[in-house]
């Protein structure tokens, strides 16, 4: 097996400069039944926001999408200068879980190189999913650096970092047996050493309701530094994300990173239940994505989301906070983290 840690490299935090953002354009009437034409406009918002500090690669699936793409880009103020089009046919539009992985070593003469986990589309649920499994590779050829493949299934949205060593990620997701049943706690946390260059994985054990991904972290715990995360919490005892939250929340507070210090942890609130067709949407603020010159943050037409903006203000002096309705958007089930994949600079 290769150890890239060993190698030198590691994965950054969000934080730390971008070469470029990587999407993958809406395409499937399925992940936003009955709304995906009301999606182009807050994307199209999205990539405004992120390509005014970063170029944004975007996967099409030919000339007719990339054109459709570039209208509704235009509609909306985007300079298409700031915008790379490739021809990477994909399934949906997640490219958080699909995207390639970017490790650096400024030190090498591979200065960055590519991880592509294994993605079945969160255990298998929305088949098929071949195109998307094989975005990173077709990214590394057109870079021409190396690539390399573990083995296992592992989606971006599962992992969050503070680029000094830690990842934190949840057990409802990486230790679900629809993901890789053949491996153990200890023997995933192997694998996130060897090729995500880290030293420490703390596990919380909770997703949030609504979440098909049977609990991703981007919708609950997030690094804004290196020693502090922002957890959402549920203040209405009788929600049925009080106590999930809750536990998390009692998981953080005993946790110690490498230095030996506690965590510290600013709480956000949730949005009132964002609910459509019956269906509770997994609607949470810290679905945020940190790109140079904003952070762009979810907002659902709800009574805290200036609060949940001015305690992610507080948290980010030297980026420009940015809320963006996902109103329309959370019907896809993610955000705007969920959607995107940084590249980072070396």
């Amino acid at each position: 097996m290769t150890n890239l840690k060993e190698q030198g490299y590691f994965f950054p935090a969000e934080w730390h400069r971008h070469a470029a953002t990587w999407l993958s354009w809406p395409h499937k009437e399925a992940s936003w039944p009955g709304k995906i034409n009301t999606v182009y406009s807050p994307y199209s918002k999205f990539i405004k926001a992120v390509s005014e500090g970063e170029i944004v690669c975007i996967n099409v699936a030919d000339t007719v999408m990339e054109n459709f793409a570039k209208e509704q880009l235009l509609k909306e103020g985007v300079d298409l200068n700031r915008v790379k089009f490739y021809h990477h046919p994909t399934n949906d539009a997640w490219c958080r879980d699909h995207g390639p992985a970017f490790l650096i070593n400024p030190n090498t003469v591979n200065k960055k190189v590519i991880v592509d986990w294994g993605y079945n589309a969160w255990g298998d649920k929305y088949p098929p999913y071949d195109l998307d499994d094989v975005i990173p590779a077709l990214i590394g050829r057109d870079y021409g650096i190396p690539v390399y493949h573990p083995g296992i299934v592992m989606e971006g949205g599962s992992v969050e970092f503070n680029g000094k060593g830690t990842i934190l990620t949840s057990t409802a997701c990486l230790l679900n047996p629809n993901r890789n049943p053949h491996l153990n706690q200890a023997q995933i946390e192997q694998y996130l050493y060897d090729y995500y260059g880290a030293e420490q994985v703390l596990w919380v054990s909770e997703g949030i309701v609504g979440d098909d991904t049977d609990g991703h972290i981007d919708d609950t715990v997030r690094f804004v530094n290196e020693d502090t995360v922002v957890t959402v919490v549920e203040k209405n005892k009788s929600d049925e994300n009080y106590a999930l939250l809750q536990t998390n929340l009692r998981e953080l507070k005993a946790m110690r990173l490498l230095s030996g210090k506690p965590l510290n942890i600013i709480e956000l609130p949730m949005p009132s239940a964002v609910i459509y067709e019956g269906q509770r949407l997994p609607a949470s603020y810290a679905n945020f994505y940190i790109s140079n010159a904003a952070v762009v943050v979810p907002i659902y037409r709800d009574k805290n989301d200036n609060k949940a903006l001015d305690i992610l203000t507080a948290c980010f002096p030297d980026r420009k906070v940015t809320g963006i309705d996902s109103t329309d958007v959370i019907w896809g089930l993610g955000s705007w983290h969920c959607l995107s994949q940084q590249e980072p600079e070396v």
